[in-house]
C-alpha cells in the first residue's frame, strides 16, 4: 500500500504588507511501503515535508488516501489515455528525501 497525498498551491501576487493570494493548482505525492504500523507516522512526516509557506508562496496539504501500489492519479491516467505514457508522474517521497522524479 501507499499514501496518495494532494496539495494546493497559492501564490501571492501582492507583497508582504498587501497580499493578494491566488490558488495555482497543486501537486500529487506518493509515500510507498506503508504498513498499519507506520501509517500515522509516515503521514505526519509527509504532511510536514510537503507543506511550505513564506510571504509569496504556500503549499498546503489537502487530503490523503491509502491506495494500492498500482494506483495512478487522475493526471497520470489522463497522460496514459492521451499520450500512451506518463511523462509527469506524481513525486514519490520519503519524508525529508526525494526518492524519484
Amino acid at each position: 500500500m501507499k499514501l496518495y497525498i494532494q496539495t494546493q498551491v497559492f501564490e501571492n501576487y501582492g507583497d508582504a504588507e498587501n497580499p493578494h493570494w491566488k490558488a495555482k493548482g497543486g501537486s500529487d505525492y506518493f509515500v510507498e511501503n506503508i504498513t498499519a504500523e507506520n501509517q500515522d507516522l509516515m503521514l505526519a512526516q509527509a504532511i510536514d515535508y510537503v507543506s511550505h509557506s513564506n510571504d509569496y508562496y504556500i503549499e498546503r496539504f489537502i487530503r490523503c488516501d491509502l491506495v494500492a501500489d498500482d494506483f495512478v492519479t487522475q493526471f497520470e491516467q489522463d497522460q496514459l489515455d492521451y499520450e500512451g505514457k506518463i511523462d509527469f508522474p506524481a513525486l514519490v517521497i520519503q519524508p525529508g528525501v526525494v526518492v524519484k522524479k
